[in-house]
């Protein structure tokens, strides 16, 4: 009986071929169980394929899959498609990985669903770690404005085994097909209205407007989505560990993996590699002056930095809008000054170099307070340290420019002035300082940044507002940077947190509030602050993590706990209209 039903398969397999015509059909995960893609061009087929009699295929000892005996190339039938040059594909692998595919000239694809004519195939390419060669990572995702930071694996397995549990109370977990036989595989079929299979194109959407989680694949994160963490883990994270993330499936390629046509399958690793990542972690208000500087000369010049450190660190990129000159002659700091020209001593660029600055956003109103010659001596102080700046500079054309990197492949562009203008910003022709704001050059500066294929990153010295919605002159000028291109458009002035927005598939961060300034009695607003760590992957920006902050005197801020950071993302939210 077994034999019958392996030589009906074979008669199967051969009887589809004859069908085939002579041009190559790429990977689909809309092709039907039990059909066949064609040859390549180069491969036509003048005879009918014609198996002679049977022999072993070469398949490991440790492989879980057991394979029947093949037919052999016919001597006589040179070009023609033969079984051992056949891969099967598991329908149920990732839809972007099957498309990704880089198959050798000449070998012909049966993609279906595990079954009998899977065995038949030299070589198989299926879900599952016995012989693995790629792993595929995903992500439990929920509209940016979700306050739960993340889950248990073990919850999120009850949920989708139907047990209501957590956060995942009444709420059907989403994801596209491709993903649901992913996660099928993984962890048994889902229970009755556990999962809601939607359109990939509709996915965030429906989301948003059901307040819904989903699953979706690590390479089509964008940032109107909240990546949560799953035990403790998320793929934004540069310690990101994937082999033990439960999020994550091996693929194999299995049987004769010592033939010439196995070492030439071309297949992604993952489709999320360390060096394709770029972490920037973006501050808001730096002054090293009062009540902060005199803090720091009785605690020590790290002490702001104790707390938060590590978060600026562990970034790939850090940005500090520091508004204040350092100069040789800066007095020392008196916490009650009656006036508002600063200075910082040379001294407290310890504090900077410390949390692992690179970029300083010269934009600040305070940055011309001590005079033309602090300001030469500041960024001759940045450049030695290999420091980038812009929003001011030497002059107004350096000032103007934008600063472009490249890091992991991703190409960033940072630009900036100051919407106040005037006396806060004097940079001219021969004159330091900030810049002023020229919305129609920066317009066109971040066209053309966009056009070359950089993501601009523009920030403001705005108008201070103690409130946390955006008021409508930020909304007019955050926005027109938005419409012009810029990925993210973020405002370095705010002394409180401020408003979020997505407008023109950019983020907007009316305001951060303050990182390093003695702000501390003014009001418990300016006590809370945030610090944005934005991500970005194989050219593409795909996401934030909003990192709250709480100041614990004029000097330091630390981590909120979880109370005082649902209580600021409410406020936050609410003032977003979200």
């Amino acid at each position: 009986m077994k034999q019958n039903f392996e030589k009906a398969v074979v008669y199967l397999i051969t009887s589809v071929f004859l069908l085939q015509a002579c041009s190559y059909l790429p990977l689909s995960p809309a092709l039907p169980n039990d059909t066949f893609l064609e040859v390549a061009p180069d491969r036509q087929t003048p005879t009918p394929f014609q198996p002679l009699s049977p022999t072993s295929a070469a398949i490991p000892d440790d492989s879980p899959v057991t394979s029947p005996e093949l037919p052999e190339k016919s001597t006589g039938q040179t070009g023609s498609p033969q079984s051992a040059d056949l891969l099967w594909v598991d329908a149920r692998l990732p839809s972007a990985l099957r498309n990704a595919l880089n198959l050798p000239p000449g070998m012909s694809v049966l993609e279906e669903l595990p079954g009998p004519a899977a065995n038949l195939a030299p070589l198989r390419l299926t879900l599952g770690d016995a012989h693995p060669i790629s792993r595929w990572v995903y992500a439990l995702v929920a509209p940016f404005p979700t306050q739960v930071e993340g889950v248990s694996s073990q919850d999120l397995q009850q949920s989708w085994n139907g047990a209501a549990v957590g956060p995942f109370s009444g709420r059907p977990l989403l994801l596209d097909e491709s993903s649901a036989q992913v996660f099928a595989f993984l962890w048994g079929p889902p229970a009755d209205g556990a999962v809601q299979i939607v359109a990939v194109d509709e996915l965030l959407a429906r989301a948003w407007e059901q307040g819904a989680w989903a699953l979706v694949p690590f390479e089509t994160l964008e940032p109107r989505w909240k990546v949560l963490e799953v035990d403790g883990q998320s793929p934004l994270r540069k310690d990101f560990d994937p082999a033990g993330y439960p999020l994550s499936v091996e693929i194999s390629l299995e049987g004769q993996l010592d033939s010439a046509l196995a070492r030439q399958i071309a297949l992604p690793p993952s489709n999320r590699e360390a060096d394709k990542l770029t972490v920037l972690a973006m501050t808001g208000v730096t002054a090293l002056v009062r009540a902060t500087a005199f803090t720091m000369e009785q605690q020590g010049l790290l002490y702001p930095g104790r707390d938060v450190g590590d978060w600026l660190r562990n970034a790939d990129l850090t940005h500090i809008s520091n508004e204040v000159p350092f100069a040789e002659n800066c007095p020392f700091p008196n916490p009650v000054q009656p006036d508002m020209r600063f200075c910082s001593d040379p001294r407290y660029i310890a504090l900077l170099e410390d949390v692992g600055t690179d970029i300083v956003e010269l934009t600040g109103d305070h940055f011309q307070d001590w005079g033309a010659q602090a300001m030469y001596f500041t960024l001759d102080l940045y450049k030695e340290r290999g420091w980038l700046y812009y929003g001011g500079g030497e002059n107004l054309e350096e000032g103007r420019r934008a600063i472009t990197i490249e890091h992991n492949g991703n190409h960033l562009a940072f630009i900036g002035c100051n919407g106040k203008g005037g006396s806060f910003a004097q940079a001219g022709p021969n004159r330091p300082g900030a810049v002023t704001c020229d919305f129609d050059w920066m317009t066109q500066e971040i066209a053309r940044l966009r056009s070359e294929g950089y993501l601009p990153i523009a920030t403001f010295q705005h108008f201070e507002y103690y409130t946390y919605q955006a008021q409508p002159n930020q909304k007019r000028d955050f926005g027109t940077l938005a419409k012009a291109g810029a990925v993210i458009v973020s405002g370095s002035q705010a002394h409180q947190p401020q408003a979020l927005a997505f407008e023109h598939d950019a983020f907007i961060h009316y305001g951060l509030g303050n990182l390093f300034f003695d702000q501390y009695e003014v009001s418990y607003a300016t006590r809370q602050a945030f610090i944005d760590r934005h991500i970005f992957y194989n050219g593409r920006y795909i996401g934030t993590e909003l990192l709250p902050i709480l100041f614990v005197d004029y000097a330091r801020p630390r981590p909120m706990t979880r109370d005082e950071r649902n209580d600021l993302l409410d406020s936050v939210f609410s003032a977003s209209g979200w």
